[in-house]
């Protein structure tokens, strides 16, 4: 472990309400997301701009309202680089070298298809990647891994760049909450002291609804609702078979395996189904050509698939805590953030007492999801005939191409930490929990706001899970609901955070051509994806908010 001083440093207290009037304070707590979110969506700038300049509206409203020591501004935007780029950057360069690793050796050829001889169809292989597939990935990893695997093999199967995206975006939902083998949860049960098996079951009685819809919601962004109906049995078994699973295990096993059990169930569901069911028409896209199917034998099947098969062992020996915490103790080292570490309390409401933050910063070398990915893209390569200097060029060209989006990703991490530690993300919760008896509603859309400003369900609800306690115990309705709702809200807000949006857009940037990766010209910035999505964000967290008001007031049996 870190050592600490044993001096008790200088601290620096939140003042969630600089302005005297919560709205007003929280109006202007919000302005660094404008700007981010105006830049991105309506002025078209480029997104490490559009990071740069939320940053440096987060530095100045933070050091000149909310009154926090420049010292300590300057610290939490350097850890939100240092976080961006260990471990989310990590994960996108390793999971974009996989993807190039593929696309080099001409073998995805072979992998479309046999994704194409279950089906030519766009709207199940849609689901089949991102949903099905999709949530294996983020039960095992979670991070944005998902995100970056399905828009990749989206775009590789033939996918436009933005229906990628977004669709990718759109299928990683649901399964949230449970991702990295329940970590959100966990780190829920930790900050609240609720029951962590509690949690889990309520979340559980939640979110299975919308497993069971976000199906049909994909394939109607992807198709229409015409076509929607023509595929509803596939929409039906994959959110189906994937909500009864998700149900079970959360409800009576716990959160750590809910999604790997689901999302396998829902993947052998949907498959099977295909076998004996196909839709009267294939769809494709305007002016595809068809897809002529053909069968390659089971040797090349075998080493076209490995990189990916690989992958999926890897990402789920890195997450199991044996594994985990054997590869923490050799390279993981805790290191408190100058100037930052223990220097900022939180007060009452958002805690029941005054708490000093911890940063420390996880130096995770080996145990980190991004390490699992590049031991696989390094095996992989090497089962697929790549030399090791070639393995460093195709790296090298990776490396190259997403540079500038890890300093993209650096900029958001900086913004959102520059908030977290200001205290101004709270101000915006704050403002949220005065909605009296309407709060339950309210409650997911504080996790919405949450996950969208900090990228992650954990980091939500460790900001705001004793703050939905308080606000449940003054207007008297069960704080495992709303700490739960918490969660459940949380993942709708994934597919808008910054750190989501560029890598699904970093997923998309390449294709292959003369049997290389190269840039796309029809690739999609960060702000067609935000624009792609975000009713749809805000349209699905609207009906958490409406299920929670019916649990709370409604079908109040339905809390455990």
């Amino acid at each position: 472990m870190a050592k600490r001083s044993t001096l008790r440093p200088m601290t620096w207290v939140h003042n969630y309400d600089p302005l005297g009037n919560i709205f007003l304070s929280a109006l202007v707590a919000a302005v660094p997301v404008i700007v981010l979110l105006g830049l991105l969506g309506f002025f078209h700038a480029r997104a490490y701009v559009a990071a740069l300049c939320g940053l440096a509206s987060a530095m100045a409203l933070a050091i000149t309202v909310f009154g926090m020591p420049a010292k300590l501004a300057v610290a939490a935007a350097g850890y939100g680089v240092a976080f961006g780029l260990l471990p989310i950057g990590w994960i996108v360069l390793n999971a974009i070298f996989i993807f190039d690793i593929t696309v080099h050796t001409a073998r995805f050829e072979i992998v479309k298809q046999q994704i194409a001889a279950l089906s030519t169809d766009r709207r199940i292989q849609a689901l089949l990647i991102a949903f099905c597939f999709g949530a294996f990935i983020e039960g095992a990893a979670g991070f944005g891994t998902p995100v970056a695997i399905s828009a990749a093999l989206l775009v590789a199967l033939g996918f436009k760049p933005l229906h990628a995206a977004g669709l990718s975006l759109l299928g990683n939902t649901a399964p949230v909450a449970y991702g990295g083998l329940g970590a959100p949860l966990i780190a829920l049960s930790r900050v609240t002291g609720l029951d962590l098996h509690t949690l889990s079951a309520m979340v559980g009685r939640q979110l299975p609804f919308f497993s069971l819809i976000v199906p049909f919601w994909l394939v109607i962004v992807l198709a229409g609702w015409r076509r929607t109906l023509e595929v509803w049995p596939a929409c039906l078994v994959a959110g189906g078979s994937f909500a009864v699973g998700q149900f079970l295990m959360s409800n009576y096993h716990g959160p750590w395996l809910v999604d790997i059990v689901a999302a396998i169930v829902s993947i052998l569901a949907l498959v099977t189904l295909l076998r004996f069911w196909q839709p009267r028409t294939s769809w494709q896209f305007p002016d595809e050509q068809p897809v002529v199917v053909s069968h390659p034998s089971r040797r090349e099947s075998l080493v076209a698939w490995m990189p990916w098969v690989l992958l999926c062992v890897f990402v789920f020996l890195w997450g199991l805590p044996v594994v985990k915490k054997g590869l923490d103790r050799i390279g993981t080292r805790p290191i408190p953030v100058p100037y930052l570490d223990e220097r900022v309390v939180r007060v009452p409401p958002v805690v029941p007492v005054p708490k000093a933050e911890e940063a420390l910063f996880q130096l995770t070398a080996l145990s980190a999801t991004g390490t699992a990915l590049l031991f696989a893209g390094i095996v992989g390569g090497l089962c697929l005939g790549v030399s090791p200097v070639n393995l460093v060029r195709i790296y090298g060209g990776t490396l190259r191409r997403v540079r500038t989006s890890l300093l993209t990703i650096a900029a958001m991490l900086a913004l959102g930490m520059t908030s977290r530690y200001g205290g101004m993300d709270t101000t915006m919760g704050l403002a949220l929990a005065h909605s009296g008896v309407l709060f339950p509603f309210f409650s997911p859309l504080l996790g919405w706001l949450g996950v969208a400003l900090t990228g992650s369900d954990t980091s939500s609800n460790v900001l705001f899970g004793n703050l939905q306690t308080v606000a449940a115990g003054r207007i008297g309705v069960s704080p495992i609901l709303t700490a739960a709702a918490n969660s459940s809200g949380g993942v709708m807000g994934k597919m808008i955070d910054a750190q989501s949006i560029v890598v699904a857009s970093v997923a998309t940037s390449t294709t292959e051509s003369d049997g290389g990766p190269q840039s796309r010209l029809d690739a999609v910035s960060p702000a067609d994806v935000l624009r792609y999505v975000f009713l749809h964000s805000l349209g699905l967290a609207i009906l958490v908010g409406l299920l929670v008001l019916l649990q709370a007031y409604v079908f109040p049996g339905m809390v455990p």
